[in-house]
């Protein structure tokens, strides 16, 4: 079996994907818009108690405060609050009271309304050992089965641990030498140090400690013996990979390579072509069979069909082959999509047993290599499969789509955020390809405005980064998944193009919104160019004269004429 690690660093945008035979079996990203707080450490402080929900609310800084359950709570207790607490007898409001300073970490990330699970079992992940500072145990992955080499990682662990502390043995440090280990356990135990220096001099909501960054994390966790190679497009970010694995293992650094071809690497290795297809409902099997995704508040409904698959025994013989192969897809699927909380599965009906325990058994099998929690409930009396995935973070469709609003949120379309990365990529793609000074582009306003940013600011960082003059102009004709490159060229012929208006030039426009920030002001556009207009926020859908005061790369202020 085939297995590699491919790594997109893109611009404002991380992306790794885990290919097994060629095919994607999981993914992540990481964007400059979306902040990654799960594994952070906080010095938080409690702000509301619920006796009635044996929880508390914690400020540790956030948008909104955490929520911290008495359960999670375990290392703040003493011996009296502990034999109380095996007893079902201690109440929450015993242990913390409003205004109480504690060390709390993000166990899931913020999703919906809810904000972010914390608890105060603090563990930090290494290669080979997650530290436990406030447990003392030793436990071993259950993926070590040699009992021979548990004994042995067991030994050398026991003679490295400190005090109190524990650990859990991960599966990458079996047959790993005594001194790796130590490095490891070492490192993680002086980190432990630091963040309790930190914890002490700082008074709270203040952020102690927070995860590694994607690219590293992958080599972290994901690069077991099992992986051939990691393959990753940016020098500079490989250079800093290749050093951080020789201090990590100097072993794994012979299996990191640097991609140099000029074909975008998710597009050489078809992974795209995949992203696009988990946006779908409707996932094709290779029978011709498919599996179809309904995500509604409470759950995910998941529906097997035999599509075009007409087999070539008998119809149970078809129905069979059907949801063994749909049950594989299924549990695919809830990786890639990061699908958490409920989900209930409609197989096809199935008449023999043995067929029936045989996709369980197929199932529970797949569901095994994910490293997200999952479990499955049995089988209802309609003969639906219920079953739980750990729910950690916002599911993919979440953090790359949006309600549409061509038709009243009944169908998703692509983010604006997602979209303006897809613009990025290509961008990048153009810059690296052509030899071009300049270029000018439209997508729809709602894009063009996150690719702007706030003054400008996003759009400056992106000409630096291609060493390009880049020019985005909003267009409301277009969809908010399309873009379209106008021109390419030189800095002065794009300038002239990308600018229509010059000041002291009259036009009659009409006003299409309020300024965001200064609502006495309106928003117009003129040939896709944004023009501010001062003290016409009043004026929305009406047409006024203006007059060009001062002309930008993204933008004209305009003064409202008097007799408008």
């Amino acid at each position: 079996m085939s297995k590699k690690i491919l790594i997109n660093s893109g611009i404002r945008e991380k992306r790794a994907a885990i290919l097994v035979n060629d095919n994607l079996d999981n993914l992540f990203f990481e964007r400059d818009t979306y902040e990654r707080n799960e594994g952070s450490i906080y010095r938080g402080k409690v702000k509301d108690v619920l006796p009635g929900m044996q929880a508390a609310f914690v400020d540790i800084g956030s948008e909104r405060n955490g929520f911290l359950h008495i359960n999670d709570a375990y290392p703040l207790f003493n011996e009296k609050q502990r034999k109380r607490f095996s007893q079902r007898k201690l109440k929450i409001n015993h242990v913390l009271s409003p205004g109480q300073e504690i060390m709390v970490q993000v166990t899931k990330e913020p999703i919906g309304e809810k904000g972010p699970k914390l608890t105060c079992r603090v563990s930090l992940p290494g290669r080979y050992y997650v530290f436990l500072p406030n447990e003392n145990r030793i436990n071993i992955s259950r993926r070590i089965r040699d009992h021979g080499e548990r004994g042995r990682l067991k030994n050398i662990t026991k003679g490295l641990k400190n005090g109190n502390t524990g650990v859990i043995i991960r599966t990458n440090a079996a047959n790993k030498e005594k001194k790796i280990l130590k490095m490891d356990y070492n490192f993680l135990n002086s980190l432990w140090q630091r963040i309790l220096s930190r914890y002490k001099r700082s008074k709270a909501p203040k952020l102690l400690h927070s995860d590694i960054n994607l690219i590293h994390q992958i080599v972290r966790d994901h690069l077991g013996s099992d992986i051939d190679r990691v393959v990753i497009d940016d020098r500079e970010d490989y250079k800093n990979l290749s050093e951080f694995a020789e201090r990590l293992d100097p072993d794994i650094n012979s299996r990191i390579f640097l991609y140099q071809r000029e074909r975008p690497i998710f597009e050489t290795y078809g992974i795209e072509q995949e992203l696009d297809k988990l946006m779908r409902r409707k996932v094709w099997l290779k029978s011709g069979g498919h599996v179809v995704f309904d995500s509604t508040e409470a759950l995910v409904a998941v529906d097997v069909n035999t599509g075009k698959f007409v087999g070539k025994k008998n119809l149970q013989d078809t129905v069979f082959k059907t949801n063994l192969e749909a049950a594989k897809e299924i549990a695919r699927q809830l990786r890639l999509r990061d699908i958490g909380g409920i989900i209930i599965i409609d197989f096809i009906d199935m008449d023999i047993e043995s067929n029936r325990n045989k996709v369980l058994e197929v199932l529970e099998q797949e569901l095994a290599r994910d490293r997200t929690r999952t479990s499955i409930l049995g089988l209802t009396k309609l003969g639906l499969v219920e079953m739980t995935r750990k729910k950690v973070r916002e599911r993919l469709s979440e953090l790359v789509q949006k309600e549409c609003p061509y038709c009243d949120g009944t169908g998703r379309i692509v983010a604006e955020t997602t979209m303006a990365f897809k613009v990025i990529r290509e961008l990048n793609s153009l810059a690296s390809r052509e030899n071009f000074e300049a270029i000018l582009c439209e997508v729809h306003p709602d894009v063009a405005a996150v690719l702007i940013g706030n003054g400008g600011e996003k759009l400056n960082q992106l000409e630096k980064d291609l060493d390009k003059d880049i020019y985005i102009r909003g267009n409301n004709k277009l969809h908010r998944e399309d873009f379209e490159v106008i021109k390419k060229g030189s800095k002065e012929e794009l300038k002239e193009l990308a600018l229509p208006v010059k000041e002291g030039q009259k036009y009659r426009l009409k006003i299409e919104d309020q300024h965001s920030e200064n609502r006495s002001a309106g928003i117009s556009r003129y040939k896709g160019y944004i023009i501010i207009v001062e003290k016409a926020g009043d004026r929305v859908g009406q047409e006024c004269r203006v007059k060009i005061d001062s002309v930008h790369r993204t933008y004209a202020k305009a003064e409202l004429l008097s007799n408008s």
